[in-house]
């Protein structure tokens, strides 16, 4: 399977609300950023972190959270994608919609780095 095959696979397990198949192609080791300024920015290390403190609170804290890649560039080993987020902060009743960039890269078969880049303005304007 090619880098931008498991990314494509990544986004579409995202939008079946598939956790499992979300964290699947993920090496043990994965380095995952949430940009600085993102509700829950930091880089975080192998599968069940990025779970827990990303899939599983986005889950939690939004209704109807998307990421819906527009546009992906393969070069190889990574991967960008080009899309938007959206979704209603369950705690305020607000909705938003924020494009977002993800820089991936795969080797040998697995996601080994992840950098999130996105207006995070928006996403904390819902939030307040």
């Amino acid at each position: 399977m090619t880098p931008l095959q498991i990314i494509e696979d990544h986004y579409a397990a995202s939008a079946r609300g598939d956790l499992d198949g979300m964290v699947a192609p993920f090496a043990p080791d994965v380095e995952w950023t949430e940009m600085a300024g993102f509700p829950y920015a930091g880089t975080y290390h192998g599968p069940a972190a990025v779970r827990e403190a990303v899939f599983e609170r986005l889950g939690v804290d939004w209704a109807g959270y998307e990421a819906v890649p527009e546009q992906l560039v393969d070069d190889g080993e990574s991967v960008v994608a080009f899309g938007t987020y959206s979704g209603t902060y369950r705690a305020t009743g607000k909705a938003m919609r924020a494009r977002f960039v993800h820089h991936w890269t795969v080797r040998d078969g697995r996601v080994v780095r992840f950098e999130q880049f996105t207006d995070t303005h928006l996403v904390r304007a819902a939030m307040s």
